[in-house]
């Protein structure tokens, strides 16, 4: 009878019919009266969302205190009721380090295996000596890799406790432990992934100290042991950042789409597009990302950088489509008002877009691409320091990705905090010095403090990084155009004009671009080349009054009566601000505010809100 009750019981629990399957057994549990009964009757609990009859279950006859299984599911219980503080009373506040075993420690371990084998073929065996009986010690808290895994769970569930206390550092604790005693909970490593609990060097050295060659694949799988590590290794490797080992990424991700047939699953398109993201590629990146929602249109880990792109690219139609289709279907999920937000930010809407970002914060505190989106609504309308409040917020929060320092020390540029926003910038160098909008920033605040030498020399870097990515020339011209004026500022007037000129073809036609072109000319003594181009300039903006007394000088100085005045230089930057100015207030900004030298935003749109909204991140990604 027993039997056929499991069988019935198994059979309900296929097609998702709980109340057939509790029904069923707790009958079997009458008849039997055992633990391993008791223990799948509160899984069935736990499966139809009735925690607290799944608690009373695993609390009889002892349960807890002799099946590692039994606390796990308590403790998953108690998180579920959001009693975080009655979780950690069951499981404790220390991670069984004892169970950890990390690449390094196993291939000493073989190493030591093979010296003692060498050692008897020697004829030089010996007693064991304490070491070894304590190693040996050791090795029987292996036993049972179920209990194993269970460790690693309960481990995992303390980080959850932790993270909703803000104990963020003790949380990486019992995450990073939970996937060195078991490097199959994906779970917690997903964890540190998305909250960037981790730099993007940190990530990197965590996985490469993962003992991946503990992976034991099924008995009757064709797969070996290897191919099983070489596998989760590569799938791993995918969620890290995207900035510091972009040739080890790659790899990983041919392997995974050549050999392994993965080209077509959402995860390995998910980390091309984020590739293409990072490298400014937004069309590339939207068609992968566009790919897989049509496949799974309600794909949430795609979503965020989904929404970022259609903004990066004005797509606002698709944006509110796509709003509205999350709110109709999906109100109670963060993302939706996330995209909701989005699409206000980028119709230029702020009031709506920060009340939408933040009930995107309220329904889940840790979702980093509505935190930045929150503190990108007071950028947008030059309230400095409330959206520096909001972006501190994201830093603390978020302490392995770059973008909330970088976005702070932004801030501190646009404020002419430079002190400030230098402690920022190196602060985000630190976690990822690959970024070319970040390079540019830094450049930004050299150039604010007259050291022009250092600001090309990062202009450049910036543009390098572009190149080496890949990346479109159009998304960087900004940079360029900020090079052009550290080359002027600095009397390096010929290359100066290269790069306006390179600038002007990359489609930058902005009366404020000729007219810092026609002051190089004059420099040059070239007053006719001068007239030609601050004509331009007046073309586009005939009422320009920078312009009209350039040109009136340049054409004084063609009939051999002017004098170029040095003041001319500050004149072009202070024309250069105005612009930007005009473009803050026509934004709904307070463009009053905030006065720059030189554009800073790597997206071209002069706005100063930068190139991404997400915390990806990955530190990594550009995603909101």
């Amino acid at each position: 009878m027993e039997a056929y009750l499991r069988q019935w019981r198994q059979n309900a629990l296929s097609k998702h019919q709980y109340d057939s399957a509790i029904y069923v057994g707790d009958k079997l549990l009458a008849l039997t009266n055992s633990d391993d009964d008791a223990f799948a009757l509160a899984q069935t609990h736990f499966d139809a969302e009735n925690y607290t009859r799944a608690l009373s279950f695993v609390a009889r006859s002892d349960l807890l205190q002799r099946s590692a299984a039994a606390q796990y599911l308590a403790a998953h219980c108690y998180v579920k009721q959001n009693r975080h503080d009655d979780a950690l009373g069951l499981l404790g506040d220390k991670n069984p380090v004892h169970l950890i075993t990390t690449a390094d420690a196993a291939r000493r371990k073989l190493q030591h295996l093979t010296n003692g084998l060498s050692s008897k073929q020697h004829g030089k065996s010996k007693l064991p000596s304490r070491n070894e009986r304590a190693d040996r010690s050791e090795e029987r808290d292996f036993e049972r890799a179920s209990n194993l895994k269970y460790e690693a769970g309960m481990c995992y569930l303390r980080g959850l406790c932790y993270a909703k206390q803000n104990a963020f550092d003790r949380a990486k604790e019992c995450y990073k432990d939970a996937v060195r005693i078991d490097v199959q909970c994906f779970e917690a490593f997903d964890q540190l992934m998305k909250n960037s609990l981790m730099s993007p060097g940190e990530e990197w050295d965590f996985v490469e100290s993962l003992n991946f060659d503990s992976i034991q694949p099924d008995p009757g799988d064709a797969g070996t042991t290897q191919e099983a590590a070489d596998f989760t290794r590569n799938l791993y490797i995918t969620r890290l950042s995207k900035y510091a080992r972009p040739d080890e990424f790659n790899a990983a991700i041919e392997t995974l789409s050549s050999h392994y047939r993965l080209s077509e699953n959402p995860d390995i398109l998910l980390a091309k597009a984020e590739i293409l993201f990072t490298s400014a590629r937004y069309e590339p990146a939207l068609t992968l990302t566009s790919a897989i929602l049509e496949s799974d249109p309600y794909n949430f880990a795609c979503l965020p950088l989904h929404l970022s792109l259609l903004y990066k690219l004005g797509n606002n139609n698709a944006l509110f489509a796509l709003s509205h289709d999350l709110a109709d279907t999906h109100p109670s999920e963060p993302c939706t008002w996330l995209a909701v937000g989005t699409y206000y930010l980028s119709t230029n809407r702020i009031p709506e877009a920060r009340s939408y970002f933040s009930k995107a914060s309220l329904m889940d505190p840790h979702f980093g691409p509505a935190w930045i989106g929150f503190a990108h609504t007071f950028a947008a309308e030059g309230e400095g320091d409330q959206a520096i409040a909001a972006y501190s917020t994201a830093a603390r929060l978020f302490q392995g990705t770059h973008l909330p320092q970088l976005f702070l020390g932004m801030q501190e540029i646009a404020l002419d905090n430079l002190t400030i926003a230098r402690e920022y910038l190196t602060t985000a160098y630190n976690l990822c010095d690959r970024d070319p909008l970040l390079i540019n920033e830094i450049g930004v605040c050299a150039y604010k403090e007259e050291d022009y030498e250092s600001a090309i020399r990062h202009f450049i870097l910036a543009l390098r990084i572009a190149d080496d990515n890949e990346a479109p020339a159009q998304q960087y011209r900004d940079t360029r155009q900020n090079l052009a004026h550290a080359l002027r500022r600095s009397g390096r007037f010929q290359e100066a004009l290269e790069q306006y000129d390179e600038v002007i073809r990359l489609g930058q036609r902005d009366c404020g671009v000729f007219a810092a072109k026609g002051l190089v000319l004059l420099e040059l003594d070239q007053a006719f080349e001068a007239t030609v181009a601050l004509h331009e300039g007046l073309a586009i903006s005939p009422q320009d009054p920078l312009a009209s007394e350039l040109l009136a000088k340049a054409l004084a100085l063609l009939e051999g009566e002017g004098v170029l005045g040095g003041a001319d230089e500050e004149a072009v930057d202070v024309g250069m601000r105005g612009k930007l100015a005009e473009v803050r207030k026509a934004r709904g900004g307070g463009g009053g505010k905030r006065r720059r030298a030189v554009r800073r935003d790597g997206d071209g749109d002069g706005d100063g809100d930068g190139d991404g909204m997400d915390l990806d991140g990955a530190g990594d990604g550009r995603r909101p």
